[in-house]
């Protein structure tokens, strides 16, 4: 009896607290009466645990940035924003004799736990007129895709992106009406990319 009768109360109480929860939805407030004490809860460590994965990427992160400040390919400059290795900001120089010729593009890079098994992520801050980035600053380039290999690096991605604005491929465009005016009005598409080079990119 003393069993059933122990069961009993710790149903009822369990249904006061369930009213209680639906009466604290509902009007929005906490009914009136005296609070519970509330009972102290150890703090979670959120700091993420090391891993094997981010130890990799980590020293390979490293080690390209050490390279990429000892010998920066040309007309390009790459580091990390403040101490977050997997993130970094990337300055492009417009290639010589190019509609970009004059003009400072930035990027933003993320790199995943998981690199250099998955390529990073370059995004143009900068606005350009170019049939392979679209307005969000997304790059359609090969080895940011099914083309990337653990073997390339941060600094051979940034030499395809700088090739890519002094030969765009317009048969795989990511803005089609900029590749099909390349074809089709390659002179009227030279003085758009030099216009928005000029307004966005200086």
């Amino acid at each position: 009896m003393e069993g059933k009768d122990s069961l009993r109360s710790s149903r009822t109480n369990l249904d006061i607290c369930k009213g209680e929860h639906t009466m604290a939805t509902s009007s929005g407030a906490p009914p009136a009466g005296p609070s519970r004490p509330r009972v102290p809860t150890p703090a979670k460590d959120t700091k993420p645990k090391p891993t094997k994965n981010n130890s990799t990427s980590a020293r390979r992160l490293q080690r390209e940035l050490a390279e990429l400040t000892l010998d920066p390919p040309p007309n390009v400059s790459a580091g990390p924003k403040g101490d977050n290795l997997y993130e970094w900001v990337s300055t492009i120089l417009g290639p010589k004799g190019t509609v970009y010729e004059g003009g400072v593009f930035f990027l933003d890079i993320s790199f995943s736990t998981d690199y250099p098994f998955k390529p990073p992520k370059l995004v143009f801050k900068t606005r350009i007129y170019h049939c392979n980035i679209n307005s969000q600053g997304h790059i359609c380039l090969d080895v940011l895709k099914d083309q990337w290999s653990p073997a390339l690096t941060i600094s051979k991605v940034l030499l395809s992106v700088t090739s890519l604005l002094a030969d765009c491929n317009p048969h795989d465009p990511l803005v089609g009406s900029i590749a099909q005016q390349y074809l089709s009005n390659r002179e009227e598409h030279d003085k758009m990319a030099r216009q928005w080079t000029k307004r966005f990119a200086t």
